[in-house]
């Protein structure tokens, strides 16, 4: 079947890329518009397509006992245009992958500008696309323009829900005194580019770290502007001074907690760590790992330089913070990410309310794939609920907590407290038999328990994609 007709994607972050990707793959034509260079956003600094405003890292790669892992697997055998990019641009990082983000930027961008069904064209789409515009994926991420915005409000008759997403400082390498930080991941693992060497530590005794802590308390915040005031911040990416003012340990526990990391000078854990990613594939760039921040410039840079090892830094970006926003999906999207109140609009990304650069893009990837399948006059079929992809669809629209005291005149659900979601265990249904005992016939406890559950997850998630796929591709044979 020959399609002339174009499907529009508005948005050129991971998830429009990858959802322009998937339909340019599916032999439909579309159109990718993207507002930058024309107008640029409060995150943005390139007009690369697929650039990454926060950290380089994608998180986990291992797929059998790690969920962001396995995503990442479903997505290369669904041929992911953001995991193909990634796995050629990828950096030393322990069991993570992490990217050069030029490098993966001008990756995807040169991809797409090369696919013959793929057209590009920069400028704005301010408020509703054209009425002419018969299957459209609105994929414009947490920075959507203000004429959008209020547009799709309207339109649903919900308010956008909002929250502060914070960015975390990039360093100079040569300006890191490796006397005192050492190279190593934590107990030694290698990640898809690492040698078990990947990160820089700044080890702290506990003075140190007690001094730090009233340091980040004390020190002078960005002042949110009035429409600001009551946006919460998402957990999953809270400001380390925040993480800090929940208790005087929790960063012992969070991004500085110093398990697995024997100081070289000691032979023993130190009582913190501040731990160091590489951020460019010269190596020349290292990012404060779980360091977001909302403190002013000039603080960062005096509390920063307490860090051991950091004490003469020079910072090539210093941390931020930005407003996102997201829809109330389980109450505005249906099943195929088509909006209840206009099918012609699909979403896709973190508008979505998933929150990470994967899970992001594995929502592009679907809503490319609904709306090919669409286009081409098949009805659109979702990843069943056992895989990663299909446990993420459902949580968006309509899997989340449903108001029990709320009247339901309808089939839609009520959503109460819907908030952005990383990709997890807990989404995927339980297996039928949990696991007692390992191959070997020994009774499991404890965590070798969970890894064992973990484990038989993934593999039921590949099987069930594999036969989704097959299913997928017999019908696109069919037409």
């Amino acid at each position: 079947m020959t399609v002339t007709t174009p499907i529009h994607v508005i948005g050129g972050g991971l998830a429009g890329s990858e959802a322009s990707f998937q339909i340019a793959s599916a032999g439909v034509p579309v159109v990718l518009h993207e507002m930058r260079p024309t107008r640029m956003t409060e995150a943005h600094k390139t007009e690369g397509l697929a650039e990454l405003v926060c950290s380089n890292s994608f998180r986990s790669d291992e797929w059998e006992t790690n969920a962001v892992g396995l995503l990442h697997e479903e997505m290369r055998r669904a041929n992911s245009l953001i995991m193909a990019a990634g796995d050629v641009t990828k950096l030393p990082a322990g069991g993570a992958l992490a990217v050069d983000r030029d490098a993966f930027s001008a990756e995807v961008t040169r991809r797409l500008e090369a696919h013959p069904l793929v057209t590009i064209s920069r400028g704005e789409i301010a408020g509703l696309p054209p009425s002419d515009w018969e299957n459209v994926i609105v994929a414009t991420g947490p920075l959507t323009s203000p004429d959008l915005s209020a547009a799709i409000a309207n339109l649903t008759g919900e308010t956008e829900l909002a929250f502060f997403d914070a960015i975390a400082p990039v360093i100079h390498f040569d300006s890191i005194d490796t006397s005192v930080a050492w190279r190593a991941s934590r107990y030694g693992k290698a990640g898809p580019a690492g040698t078990g060497a990947d990160y820089l530590n700044c080890p702290m005794n506990r003075e140190e770290y007690e001094a730090f802590i009233d340091a980040l308390l004390s020190a002078e915040k960005t002042v949110f502007k009035e429409w600001e005031a009551n946006t919460p911040y998402f957990d999953g990416c809270l400001p380390v001074e925040v993480m800090a003012e929940r208790g005087r340990e929790t960063l012992r526990f969070g991004p500085m907690k110093p398990v697995g990391l024997d100081d070289p000078r000691t032979g023993r854990w130190p009582y913190a760590v501040v731990q160091l990613r590489q951020d460019n594939a010269l190596g020349t760039l290292w990012n404060m790992v779980g360091f977001q921040t909302k403190m002013k410039h000039a603080e960062q840079v005096r509390v920063f330089r307490m860090i051991p090892g950091l004490e003469h830094a020079e910072f090539a970006r210093l941390g931020g913070l930005h407003r996102n926003t997201y829809l109330n999906s389980p109450r505005v999207l249906d099943g195929c990410l088509r909006m209840k109140a206009m099918p012609r609009l699909r979403f896709a990304g973190q508008i979505t309310g998933v929150e990470g650069y994967v899970e992001s893009a594995a929502i592009g990837l679907l809503a490319g794939r609904f709306a090919a399948a669409e286009r081409l006059g098949r009805h659109p079929v979702a990843p069943p609920a056992t895989t990663a992809l299909g446990a993420l669809l459902d949580h968006i629209t309509g899997g989340h907590i449903v108001t029990e005291d709320e009247p339901r005149e309808d089939a839609s659900p009520r959503a109460r407290s819907f908030q952005p979601m990383n990709i997890n265990y807990g989404l995927l249904p339980p297996l039928d038999e949990t696991p007692t005992m390992s191959a070997d016939g020994k009774r499991l406890k404890g965590p070798e328990r969970g890894l064992a559950k973990k484990k038989l997850q993934s593999q039921r998630a590949l099987a069930d994609l594999a036969n989704w796929l097959g299913a997928s591709g017999k019908s696109a044979a069919a037409e």
